[in-house]
Order: C-alpha cells, then structure tokens, then sequence
C-alpha cells in the first residue's frame, strides 16, 4: 500500500522563477492590469453620465467592459501576490473559486458576443425596426440570460472537477487555476469531466459562435449593398471592434478548452494564458471605435 495525501493547496507554476524576471513581470502585469481597470472604467463612467448613449448597443458594451474588469480580476491580483511574495501556492478552497469564476466570466462573455453581434446585425439589417425590436426588455433579458447561463455553466464544470480525488503531485502547470492543469493532477480516472468540457462547452461555443457567424454573413451582404462608400467605411467600422475582440477571444478559448488534455503543453499553455491576459488590456482600448463612429 502506498501513501496518499490528500491535496490540501496547489502549487502554481510561475512564468519565471528568477527574481529580476519575477519583478519585471510583476511591473509589466500591474501596468497592463491597470490600464484594463482605468480604460473600461472610464467607459463604464462615459456611458453612464450621457444620456445619448443610454442605448442598447452601448447597454451592451457595460455589460461586457463590466467583464473585462472581472475576468482579469480573478486571477491577476493572486498573480501579482505570488509574484511579488516570491511563492506560488493557493489554497484548495481559493483554487475552486479563482477557477469557478473564470469560467463562468470567460463563458458569459461569449454569449454576450454573440448577443452583441445579433444587436449589430438588426441594427444594420433593420434599421427603421430597430428600437421596436430592441426593446430595453428584449435587452435585460439577453443581458441577464448571459451571465445566469454563463456561472450556470461554471457550477457543472467546477463541480465535476474538484468532485474527483487530488492526492498526487499538486504542482498546477499553469500560473492560475484553470480547468485543464487541474484535471492533469487527479489520481482518478478524467474522462467524464473532459467529455462535459467538450460537449457542453462545444455546445455552448457552437450555438454562440454561430450566431455570430451568421448574424455578421448578414451584416456584410447588407454592407456590400451600399453604394456609398462612406457608408460602407462607416457600417463596417461599427462592427470592426466587435470582430477584432471575437476573433482573439475565440482564438484563445478553443486552443486552452476545445482540446483533449493529451495535447496540452504547459509552456504552450502559459503563453497562450499570457495572451489572454494581455488581450483584456486591448478590450480596454476597443469600445472607443465604435464610441467614435456611430
């Protein structure tokens, strides 16, 4: 009979080790933190304090600055800590929330994408119906379906994962607590859990992405309609933010999650994480295209 163990903290396994690299992480990450904070909170202020933008494209783009100040919030403070403590545990309990709530904000944001990209479409598809159609109840509807869906989805996935035994190595390859570094360390048998990523994940990310798809195939044989040229610079400069933000989401999503654990590399995985932490800082400079051009 072996020993066991029994899991009590995780060990998260930074991007460096070296304490000069470990500082200048720190400063790099902090600065690209608070550009994320600062950016979409002037954004949140802006809409609120101006009635003309009290619309639903703009209600919208609350909703999803709102994200983009939560999702590196759940795991970007915890980071810096680590960094700058010089150490890389988390307790069990921290581990389970920091992964509960990514998933869950990772998740709402790609439905509120899709939702974003159906208000773009009957915007420039039906213009003279368009506040008929998106009414303000229409769009807290849409808006609350995103968020109670998405942490509806988180539940499933975090239950499924921290229900299976941890009592071999705790080390995470990854520099947060994350779905698939976690299912690696389970001294039982994976498959279940990895099945529920991919189908109902795919499911999700499936029906959202095609909404997208569709509504923007819309949208661009609507465009190349205009005659103006104006007015084609001006329609797709409107959805040009909104694309740019859905390809990088969705580019990171499938390789980290749309993937069987067998193919995971942890230093591929931390520089796509990496990236993705990075790209909220980007989210952070994007609304003002669209704030600009309507």
């Amino acid at each position: 009979m072996e020993n066991i163990t029994i899991v009590t903290e995780f060990i998260l396994m930074g991007l460096s080790n070296l304490p000069v690299v470990r500082f200048s992480l720190f400063a790099a990450i902090l600065l690209i933190y608070l550009i994320t904070l600062v950016g979409n909170g002037t954004i949140l202020l802006a809409i609120g304090a101006d009635s003309h933008l009290h619309n639903p494209m703009y209600f919208f783009l609350t909703n999803l600055s709102l994200l983009d100040i939560c999702c590196p919030t759940a795991t970007v403070p915890k980071m810096l800590e680590n960094l700058l403590l010089e150490r890389s545990t988390i307790s069990f309990v921290g581990c389970v929330l920091q992964l509960y709530f990514l998933v869950a904000l990772v998740g709402t944001e790609v439905f509120l994408l899709a939702a974003m990209a159906y208000d773009r479409y009957v915007a420039i598809c039906n213009p003279l119906r368009y506040t008929v159609i998106m009414s303000k109840k229409l769009c807290l509807q849409m808006a609350a379906g995103t968020w109670v869906t998405g942490f509806l989805n988180s539940l499933l996935h975090t239950v499924m994962t921290f229900t299976l035994p941890y009592c071999k190595s705790n080390r995470v390859k990854q520099y947060y607590c994350d779905i698939p570094p976690v299912l690696a360390l389970s001294c039982a048998s994976t498959y279940a859990a990895e099945m529920v990523v991919l189908i109902v994940g795919g499911i999700f990310g499936v029906g959202a992405f095609l909404v997208t798809l569709i509504s923007y195939i819309h949208i661009i044989s609507i465009i190349l309609r205009i005659r103006s040229s104006k007015g084609k610079r001006k329609a797709f400069s409107t959805c040009a933010s909104h694309l740019i933000v859905v390809c990088l989401f969705y580019g990171t999503t499938i390789f980290t999650y749309i993937r069987p654990s067998s193919s995971h590399h942890p230093d591929q995985d931390r520089l796509v994480a990496s990236r993705d932490v990075s790209w909220h800082c980007l989210c952070a400079l994007r609304p003002a295209i669209p704030l600009s051009s309507c």
